[in-house]
């Protein structure tokens, strides 16, 4: 198969093309590293290929899933490959090398994906963009200045520059959405729990971090998420459910539904013009499908959630540090990490555990309001980003303050980490490009447990204005 005709098909339809025998596996796999050769070394979206493995799963039996044969990614965070090393974007983790799969790899190779790489992330997942000193930053495939957003950057500018049609992706503060956006792709941020952590995880930063994917159709979000969603042995807790197969609500008729919307951040950052346009076609869109849209939004003290989140955010930073410390019988030193990560280690050490407690409490607190909010709309439209992509080195610290990154990530990211805190499933949709040509998602948050209504309102949206022929100009 040639790389052009390749990249035109979602991992769906290239499943349907192994599966009628129209394609062989082996086929996917060359067409996939071709593309990574020819791209990657512009776009450094994949720091460990894994060319030869996935040609040798080729040759041998593969799983009869719905999948099987399709070229997947998986992100250098969270999901252990064994034999391939894990670095988490971190020179702490140059060398270390798990000796097994996560139960999610597991079930990703169960579904017949076959793994080609491993795809860059900031250093333990911090920043929303995507810039480890150990690899250097990925670049955004619609313009190279920019950033992919993060932490999922280098599997989202691996999926808009269609070296693989989806690629796994992680979202702890809006990892999944805000690379969604940069890059024109849709993302879902599952229900918290819905995909599991295990074996080595029950949850992480109680509950903020969830597992999923960046795709670039809804379907493909849909069947991956039923091929990887429910309770492993031992879980501490799990998402409600589902009434049925996610795929089934693709193409559902989602209803009259009733959207709320706001342009206006809680946190009282300023949302750049470009964000809020893409709300209001957004609004206007819905409205024009039949949906009941009004302008609204939970109440929601912005500054106790920033102060809560972070409390949590570098307490978990100091888990996830001292955690790798124990694993790889290593001790953390400042030299090992980047001193934003360094700062935050130092800063989540310094927390008690009451103010973890009080603070897990008080984003409880808050989940509750929100959850009140949504007994009377079904679904809340935001921008998902204060602003459209920002050039590379935009979050840099400089050597005396090396924490303002994460002062000017929340300037950036003002909407996403509501649907962590609450644990509520939330998409990114790309539905608006602005005058430079740059894509700007818009960002729909459901009802706990709820998926199912985003899937079928965001297939209606697709199927009304179709984003699949939009192509960067890097990969054309």
């Amino acid at each position: 198969m040639k790389t052009d005709e390749y990249v035109s098909f979602d991992a769906t339809a290239l499943a349907g093309l192994v599966r009628r025998k129209q394609v062989k596996p082996i086929e996917l796999v060359d067409a996939a590293i071709e593309r990574i050769e020819q791209l990657n070394p512009t776009l450094n979206a994949v720091v460990t290929p894994m060319f030869e493995q996935a040609r040798n799963a080729t040759a041998g039996k593969l799983p009869d899933g719905p999948f099987t044969g399709v070229p997947y990614m998986l992100k250098d965070l969270a999901a252990s490959y064994g034999g391939v090393r894990l670095t988490m974007g971190s020179s702490f983790l140059r060398n270390f090398v798990p000796d097994h799969d996560t139960e999610l790899v597991a079930r990703l190779k169960r579904a017949g994906l076959i793994v080609v790489g491993k795809t860059n992330t900031p250093e333990l997942g911090i920043l929303p963009t995507t810039e480890p000193r150990l690899f250097g930053p990925s670049r955004n495939p619609w313009d190279i200045s920019k950033t992919t957003g993060g932490s999922s950057g280098g599997s989202a500018a691996a999926v808009a520059a269609g070296m693989v049609p989806m690629a796994h992706a992680n979202d702890g503060g809006g990892s999944i959405r805000i690379p969604a956006s940069c890059c024109g792709l849709f993302g879902l941020k599952p229900t918290r729990a819905r995909n599991p952590l295990g074996p080595d995880l029950g949850d992480m930063y109680s509950g903020l971090i969830v597992e999923h994917a960046v795709t670039r159709s809804v379907r493909d979000s849909a069947a991956l998420l039923d091929t990887t969603a429910g309770p492993d042995a031992g879980d501490p807790y799990w998402a409600p459910p589902p009434a049925r197969p996610f795929l089934k609500e693709v193409g559902a008729d989602p209803g009259k539904l009733r959207i709320a919307f706001t342009t206006t951040a809680a946190t009282g950052v300023k949302v750049h013009q470009d964000c809020i346009s893409a709300v209001r076609d957004a609004a206007s869109l819905c409205a024009g499908l039949g949906h009941e849209v009004e302008e609204a939004a939970p109440q929601v003290n912005g500054q106790l959630l920033t102060q809560a989140f972070m409390v949590l955010w570098s307490g978990g930073c100091a888990w996830t540090i001292d955690g790798l410390g124990l694993a790889t019988g290593q001790k953390p030193s400042k030299d090992q990490f980047e001193p934003l990560t360094f700062a935050l280690y130092e800063m989540g050490q310094k927390q008690s555990a009451s103010a973890y407690l009080l603070s897990l409490t008080l984003l409880q607190r808050i989940s509750r309001d929100v959850a009140r909010f949504f007994l009377k709309y079904d679904v809340l439209l935001t921008p998902t980003l204060g602003e459209p992509p920002v050039p590379l080195g935009a979050f840099d610290s400089p050597p005396e303050n090396p924490l303002l990154g994460l002062v000017r990530a929340a300037e950036f990211v003002p909407f996403t980490p509501m649907a962590n805190a609450t644990g509520q499933p939330a998409i990114s949709v790309p539905l608006f490009w602005n005058a430079d040509g740059l894509p700007v998602g818009v960002h729909f948050i459901g009802r706990f447990g709820d998926e199912a209504t985003l899937f079928r309102l965001a297939a209606q949206l697709e199927s009304a204005r179709p984003w699949a022929g939009r192509r960067p100009t890097v990969s054309t």
